[in-house]
């Protein structure tokens, strides 16, 4: 499936333009597939009491159904799976519609096909048949396995893309799922197994999650994954260990587990809560995102937005098609005759990497025009002994003024900057336009990020870009340094840009961060600013790995502002794990001056046992709060 335009509707909401070109087995292993959510509560909530048959509903009230596929599908869903949930004839027969198996799930396809209008794959579900096989003799499981392959059956026949055995508790139906699903299909149509876990993660004989995805590849699934089970954070765990079956692994979990309120119950996940997670699932190797019980069309416009973010930064499953629009197909050979000055002629801060300890801190523009704030803050810092200042792009996806406008205004008073340049924003002329400009009004220092999509901030619905990735921005601006266009095309002189990059040392997939560090240095990075670390070994093995590249880092340093904060970070932030000693450490603490105090002190302590071994430091001052990023390095620079 390659990815088209996204063309907004009448009331300015994108829509999914994708239209297929790879079968569905194909497409799962090669990109970031975004299943859809809830079904059964969807209906519940357009006013059909839970008593009811869903399944029904096919026949009977077509137009809810679709439309409930349709909100998906425009959320960005790349994958439909039937109102079929429950459509096999022992679960049929407690409605009095045994006889109607193939009625059902034939009018289940046809609105899920009518609805994806050929831009979205359609899975057949088949769930379990609430038949308990704790105990099961042979006539149990020739029961089951009967009305599970009846439905599949049924399901082929209307023409899906793939069968989904879906939501088994059972290890025994799991297996009497997937042979039903394999014999309906002769082999020819892939077979997705997925199972829900409880809190341990284990099914209800007590069966891992590791061992399930085993042993699912053994009964011939072609991918495996989990689904429901109590919310986000457990199925994220699950993942990780289904990773190692060597089959792609789709997640789907709930909205959380229900609460009640005012009566009612409710699921109370929040869309962006779910989008962080459906974000860190794909970092740890899920190849397909969606939600289950409680999930709304909100909450699958998240994941869709995490797919894209994942789909942007992950270099190396792209296929030759994706590469060229995002950049990674532009190999830095440079043959021609420009060549960028040494890096110490380049910039004040390219003359002391490597020969002093060097810091930065983070100063972002304002939200609104007025910078007065903002310089002063600059000043401060500058006149406290920090070396440059750095400027994030879109900070927190918030709007902010332009990071270019705030660095031309800081150079007009002498102080130097490092200007962030993400992916999300611009399309690739535009960051063409962006550096080139950039250059011309004096800025040398460049850190080159992805970026976070637009969903971490106030404007979830708007359109992330992603031409380029970090390592296609890294490549793009070593082409500008030697006076070429992405196209080769000279351009009389080249710019003089010191190029940084980051990393994530505290990265869920570690092995993944390495690669990709790597290959940033190949794609022109210089030097590297981290994502703030709390753990001393992480920083031990990163700094190792790092000395192996030959690249320069600043360390990234966040000072803590309360206990709270903490877990904050430790719970919701992809990539910043802080060690129980330190949330400790700041719970005994206790609130204000004392707990910024502490924060402080875990701070330096972090710079002194790795202040020889690093190339700086890079301060993110808790709450603009600029005093405390002094005290951080306080003594350090006079060190220099």
């Amino acid at each position: 499936m390659r990815e088209g335009p996204i063309e907004p509707t009448d009331d300015g909401v994108a829509v999914n333009q994708r239209s297929i070109e790879r079968s569905f087995l194909e497409s799962i292993g090669r990109e970031p597939l975004v299943f859809d959510g809830a079904m059964g509560t969807q209906i519940y909530e357009r006013g059909v009491l839970y008593s009811a048959l869903f399944e029904a509903l096919n026949v009977s009230r077509p137009e809810l159904v679709a439309a409930i596929h349709r909100d998906y599908l425009q959320a960005g869903a790349t994958v439909l799976e039937t109102n079929t949930f429950g459509a096999n004839s022992l679960r049929l027969e407690r409605h009095g519609a045994a006889s109607r198996v193939k009625e059902l799930n034939a009018a289940g396809v046809a609105l899920a096909r009518d609805a994806a209008e050929g831009r979205a794959f359609v899975l057949g579900a088949i769930g379990p048949t609430g038949y308990f096989l704790g105990e099961a003799g042979v006539d149990d499981l020739a029961r089951v396995g009967f009305a599970l392959r009846e439905q599949a059956d049924a399901l082929c026949d209307a023409v899906v893309d793939g069968l989904l055995v879906e939501t088994m508790r059972q290890p025994v139906e799991l297996r009497l799922g997937i042979e039903a699903a394999l014999g309906a299909s002769g082999g020819r149509l892939p077979v997705v197994a997925v199972v829900t876990l409880d809190e341990a993660g284990r099914m209800a004989d007590g069966t891992d999650a590791g061992e399930i995805a085993r042993l699912a590849k053994e009964w011939g699934a072609s991918a495996v994954g989990v689904n429901c089970s109590d919310g986000p954070m457990h199925v994220l765990e699950a993942v990780r260990r289904m990773t190692g079956a060597g089959l792609p692994v789709v997640a789907y979990p709930n909205a959380g587990l229900p609460q009640r309120v005012d009566e009612r119950m409710v699921y109370v996940t929040t869309p962006e809560y779910f989008g962080v997670y459906a974000r860190r699932m794909f970092k740890v190797g899920a190849a397909a995102v969606g939600g289950c019980c409680g999930t709304t069309a909100e909450h699958i416009k998240r994941v869709a937005a995490a797919a894209r973010m994942a789909k942007a930064t992950d270099g190396e499953e792209a296929s030759a098609d994706d590469t060229e629009t995002r950049g990674l197909a532009y190999e830095v050979r440079l043959t021609a005759s420009v060549r960028p000055p040494a890096i110490e002629a380049r910039s004040c801060l390219g003359a002391k990497l490597g020969k002093q300890f060097v810091v930065s801190v983070e100063v972002n523009p304002p939200i609104g025009v007025d910078l007065e704030k903002t310089l002063a803050a600059a000043k401060l810092l500058i006149a406290g002994g920090v070396d440059v200042v750095n400027i994030a792009d879109g900070a927190r996806a918030q709007a902010r003024m332009s990071n270019l406008a705030m660095a031309v205004r800081l150079g007009e008073i002498g102080i130097e900057s490092i200007l962030h340049v993400c992916g999300r924003d611009r399309n690739l002329l535009a960051q063409i336009a962006h550096l080139i400009g950039a250059h011309a009004v004096g800025i040398r220092n460049l850190v080159i990020i992805t970026g976070d999509p637009p969903k971490m901030g106030d404007f979830p619905d708007s359109t992330a870009v992603y031409d380029l990735d970090s390592i296609g921005l890294l490549k793009l601006a070593t082409r500008l340094n030697h006076g070429i266009d992405p196209a080769g095309k000279p351009l009389g002189a080249g710019t003089s840009f010191v190029l940084a990059t980051g990393a994530e040392p505290a990265a869920l997939d570690y092995e993944r961060e390495l690669r990709r560090l790597k290959e940033k240095k190949l794609a022109g990075a210089e030097f590297v600013m981290t994502q703030p670390v709390y753990d001393a070994s992480t920083v031990e093995r990163f700094l190792g790995d790092a000395k192996a590249l030959g690249i320069p880092v600043l360390l990234g340093i966040l000072p803590l502002a309360s206990w709270r904060n903490a877990e904050f970070l430790h719970n919701e932030v992809p990539g910043m794990q802080i060690p129980e000693t330190v949330r400790e450490r700041m719970r005994l603490a206790g609130s204000g001056p004392s707990a910024r105090k502490e924060g402080v002190a875990i701070a330096r302590e972090m710079l002194a046992q790795f202040h020889g071994r690093i190339a700086g430091a890079y301060v993110m001052p808790p709450l603009e709060r600029y005093e405390v990023a002094l005290e951080v390095v306080d003594g350090y620079l006079a060190k220099s």
